[in-house]
């Protein structure tokens, strides 16, 4: 099993993450391979929390042509992992 770390990559802070942190639900970029049990695994090693629900979104990467150079430019795509909270809390900003 790999470790919780190589599991979870990095907090996402950004405007909505933080209204949904207001009702214990916390987004995380994740790894590709990662599944629900994984992450549910890892998120209550880590902070010490129960967790009720793991969702999971896959973001495309995305392509677009620069009008000023004519390239094409990619926004690389990844694994984001919107997690429920029960019982408990993660503070994202004291990581």
């Amino acid at each position: 099993m790999p470790d919780a770390r190589d599991i979870l990559l990095e907090p996402i802070i950004s405007e909505k993450s933080a209204i949904l942190a207001a009702d214990n639900v916390y987004t995380f970029k994740v790894s590709p391979q990662a599944r629900k049990p994984e992450i549910r695994n890892a998120v209550e090693a880590l902070f010490g929390v129960k967790v009720g629900k793991v969702n999971i979104l896959n973001r495309k990467t995305v392509s677009s042509r620069s009008t000023r150079t004519g390239r094409i430019l990619r926004r690389q795509g990844y694994k984001r992992a919107m997690i429920k909270v029960v019982e408990g809390e993660i503070d994202l900003y004291g990581l």
